[in-house]
């Protein structure tokens, strides 16, 4: 599950469907149960509860009606106190057991014109069920006994649940996302790709940060932060700094650019297992990585580049052909791994990175462009 954009808002994963259907299960059993050998009356209230009584009756193990009535409650991602009988019943509930099943219930204000319906239908009892329960916002007296889970007041969609017209087929649910869209990049390229210059063309035209994990690293020891001390004491047992430990400084830079419009990250991460943890940070942040960009050029090129470039920096590993194949070489390693991680996510993309350096921002920059 990704975060998704449904007319002008985002939406971030908050319940999968397996949940959904581990929850709509339990519903079924447990009603059935308590209801013995009779036979009720399911009542859906369209639009949003078609999908959960379609799947709720199918995982019903005895006998059972259906039908449905139609409320108006919705403008926008606003439950509003005018609700109108769109259609009604068709049939006599007289001494029936009817069960409302609901999508959602939030304010309450669709259950009271449900119990206003049902009071002159006399029928044996009003059993009110619902997929989705926000405790927070019911301001109702009304009973609700069955509720498949309990949720924060936070505006949702799918399974049923829509934006404005949209987002009723997802078969999983989706909460809104409360900060801002955010484009975060993971920036690879081999060395002498150009990957720092390509950076820095991209922060000013995209109006990003550039976290580059090598000059969080030395800021963090020069200044003798708590994780730069933290981080000194395993360089100096030759000791690879923990995962955690960068990632803690990582959210360190995050946290100072709290108003960024997305960040570009650069030198992390380097295994699966970090990407993963990259992934876990930006959740925290209500965000997510957005792609992981690779520039891709020639071994040889990259070499002559080097060699080149060895003449005027004064690099040692600038001017070793040895030592910049080997580099080149652990590139390869370290980006295999993460083109699979971020490959499965739909998020892997290759770009040529030879040309001139305007012609190789203009083809990242359809990269971005293209972005969700």
């Amino acid at each position: 599950m990704q975060t998704i954009k449904l007319h002008d808002l985002y939406f971030k994963p908050f319940k999968s469907a397996q949940q959904i259907e581990a929850a709509v299960t339990k519903m079924a059993l447990d009603i059935a149960q308590d209801l013995g050998d009779e036979i009720p009356v399911f009542v859906g209230i369209l639009n949003g509860s078609f999908m959960f009584v379609s799947d709720f009756v199918k995982k019903y193990p005895k006998s059972c009606e259906v039908t449905f009535i139609k409320l108006a409650s919705y403008e926008g991602v606003k439950s509003t106190e005018d609700i109108q009988r769109l259609i009604g019943l068709t049939q006599d509930l007289t001494g029936r057991t009817v069960v409302i099943l609901e999508d959602i219930i939030d304010s309450g204000n669709t259950l009271n014109e449900v119990h206003r319906i049902f009071k002159n239908e006399n029928v044996k009892q009003l059993i009110i069920a619902t997929l989705f329960f926000k405790p927070e916002a019911y301001k109702k007296d009304f009973k609700v006994h069955y509720s498949g889970m309990k949720i924060s007041n936070e505006f949702i969609v799918g399974y049923g649940l829509d934006y404005n017209g949209l987002g009723r087929d997802l078969p999983e649910v989706y909460q809104i996302k409360n900060t801002k869209h955010m484009t975060n990049l993971v920036l690879f390229g081999p060395p002498g790709a150009g990957k720092g210059t390509q950076a820095e063309f991209l922060k000013e035209k995209y109006n990003l940060v550039h976290i580059s994990t090598g000059d969080v690293f030395r800021f963090n020891i020069k200044n003798e932060t708590a994780l730069g001390t933290l981080a000194k004491s395993y360089i100096d047992k030759g000791q690879l700094v923990p995962d955690e430990v960068t990632i803690d400084m990582l959210e360190a830079e995050v946290e100072k650019n709290a108003d960024a419009k997305g960040f570009i990250f650069d030198g992390f991460p380097r295994t699966s297992a970090q990407a993963a943890s990259l992934d876990k940070l930006m959740t925290k942040k209500d965000s997510q990585i957005n792609a992981m960009i690779a520039l891709e050029v020639e071994d040889e090129t990259l070499v002559q580049r080097l060699l080149e470039r060895g003449k005027t920096s004064g690099r040692k590993d600038d001017a070793n052909e040895d030592v910049i194949r080997n580099r080149i070489k652990v590139y390869y390693t370290e980006t295999s791994i993460l083109k699979d991680f971020y490959s499965e996510q739909n998020k892997y993309y290759g770009v040529n990175g030879v040309g001139s350096i305007a012609d190789i921002t203009e083809r990242i920059s359809a990269v971005i462009d293209g972005l969700k």
